[in-house]
């Protein structure tokens, strides 16, 4: 028997929405008294604000059940598979967040002296000597805070090494295939991007990369393993013409976690790569926060690595701030992501060489039996095998009138965060799964179950049913061009709030 009852919502059960704590103003309630404001001199004279600052009116519990209800409208890697490709959201190891929060770690301040922190100048210490051992390089600049910033920094180190030899250069060229960051990046350093063809098996066209080479490139910017989730096969002979011109290899490191422990990029002939430590040393992934890009570096640009760093001193830890030389200067105002520092070493020490070379292992077997599961409906875009993340098309779904984003709604209702869609954009409708390494069988066969499914349904015409999800979230589908175009970015109330206090 259904009861039918008054929500605040109209909704039932946990289908519901949730106003915004402005909306549920009490005018007068508050969670807390506070004793009157004593009548004291100051030196506010016109500044002193005379109308109520707006704050809804709302008691503690509303304010906990408030944020509760959001939180649980929330997605996380701790809730279920999160297949985002080229993103990696994988599990992190709650020690890393034991060790990251221990006395005289979490609570370390970068204005300390010097004295006082010879652990945490260590452990810095530690952590790139293993960032430079794993990729073959010849130093890491620690400081920058997330891939993109890496991404500049590697690249103002290849302005300044062209500036040093007295031949500054304006074209930069980047393959269709990598990241979308790396032809920003190159812009914002000042340089001309020349977008180089992929081939159809996904890779660098390398007659077209050839005949743009010139004395002009300052360098190279790839990713690889590339977007499409493929090993450039090439990457020996690329770096090869780009030096013989007198170009750079920059690499975009944020897909390293697929070959971690396997393939060392300075024996590529990579001169710089940042390492997005969310993505392969599972520390927490951005979103804003606590980002982490270290850059590594060859000997050919390791003069022009941005301070600061560590050095070892008759066994004194030292952090350097000042060297004369032609650096590329702070990258930030302090010493880079410590956190983040802690945890990446403490992944890295648990696993041991042997147990990242595992790591790459098992991302790239898990894509590759994802791709297995799916291909006789949902070919993929490129001839396997692929490295951690297999790339699809929509042709799985041709005649259906179901379309990329139709799926990606309409796993949403099945409980799964959708895998990341319409990109790279060499691929019609693509859709990009990542399932990590940290993702067991059985979570991959329940996965490939509901995407077998969901084609099935597709298939069998019932593509009314994608149109219209997800139908059992509080927010229906979206117009996502609107919202793009058109963000409601404030809300905005019909009469002024009233102090809580007033």
């Amino acid at each position: 028997m259904t009861h039918e009852r008054e929500t605040i919502s109209g909704a039932r059960g946990l289908d519901r929405d949730e106003p915004l704590s402005f909306e549920q103003d009490s005018p007068g309630r508050s969670g807390v008294d506070l004793p009157a404001v004593p009548d004291a001199p100051d030196r506010l004279g016109d500044l002193r604000r005379k109308d109520a600052i707006g704050l809804p009116g709302l008691a503690e519990p509303q304010v906990v059940r408030h944020f509760v209800r959001l939180s649980r409208m929330n997605y996380a890697i701790d809730y279920g598979l999160y297949p985002l490709g080229s993103c990696t959201m994988k599990h992190n190891p709650r020690l890393n967040e034991r060790l990251a929060r221990l006395p005289g770690i979490g609570d370390v301040h970068p204005m300390q002296p010097q004295s006082t922190t010879q652990g945490v100048l260590r452990l810095m210490s530690e952590l790139a000597h293993w960032l430079t051992e794993l990729t073959g390089m010849a130093t890491v600049a620690m400081t920058p805070g997330a891939g993109a910033q890496g991404e500049m920094c590697g690249m103002m180190a290849i302005r300044a090494a062209h500036e040093a030899r007295g031949e500054p250069r304006k074209r930069v060229l980047v393959p269709e295939s990598a990241h979308g960051t790396n032809p920003a990046t190159a812009a914002i350093c000042g340089y001309e991007v020349d977008t180089i063809p992929a081939t159809a098996d996904g890779r660098v066209d390398m007659a077209a990369f050839e005949a743009k080479l010139g004395p002009d490139v300052a360098g190279l910017m790839l990713t690889n393993p590339n977007t499409c989730g493929l090993f450039e096969r090439d990457i020996i002979r690329i770096a090869e013409l780009i030096h013989g011109v007198g170009g750079y290899f920059y690499c975009d490191g944020a897909n390293f976690n697929a070959i971690v422990g396997k393939v060392r990029p300075g024996d590529l002939g990579i001169d710089a790569m940042h390492i997005n430590l969310h993505k392969t040393f599972s520390t927490p992934h951005g979103g804003g926060g606590p980002g982490s890009g270290p850059v590594v570096l060859s000997e050919a640009l390791a003069p022009y690595a941005p301070l600061p760093k560590v050095v070892q001193r008759n066994g004194v830890y030292e952090l350097v701030e000042q060297e004369d030389g032609p650096r590329v200067g702070r990258m930030k105002g302090f010493h880079g992501q410590f956190g983040m520092f802690v945890r990446a070493l403490a992944y890295m020490q648990s696993h041991g060489r042997d147990g990242l070379k595992q790591v790459a292992e098992d991302a790239v077997l898990n894509a590759n039996y994802v791709m297995a599961k799916l291909q006789d409906v949902l070919p993929p875009a490129y001839p396997g095998p692929c490295m951690h993340e297999v790339l699809v098309s929509d042709k799985g779904l041709d005649g259906t009138g179901v379309e990329t984003m139709d799926l990606a709604k309409a796993l949403i209702d099945e409980g799964y965060h959708p895998m990341t869609v319409y990109f790279p954009l060499i691929v019609h409708g693509a859709m990009l799964i990542e399932p990590t390494e940290t993702e067991t069988r059985q979570t991959l066969d329940d996965f490939i179950a509901v995407m077998r499914g969901l084609v099935g349904q597709a298939k069998a015409g019932e593509a009314e049913y994608f149109k219209e999800a997800p139908t059992m979230t509080p927010r229906r589908r979206l117009d996502e061009t609107l919202a793009a175009r058109k963000p409601v970015l404030r809300w905005v109330p019909e009469a002024p709030l009233a102090d809580a206090a007033e």
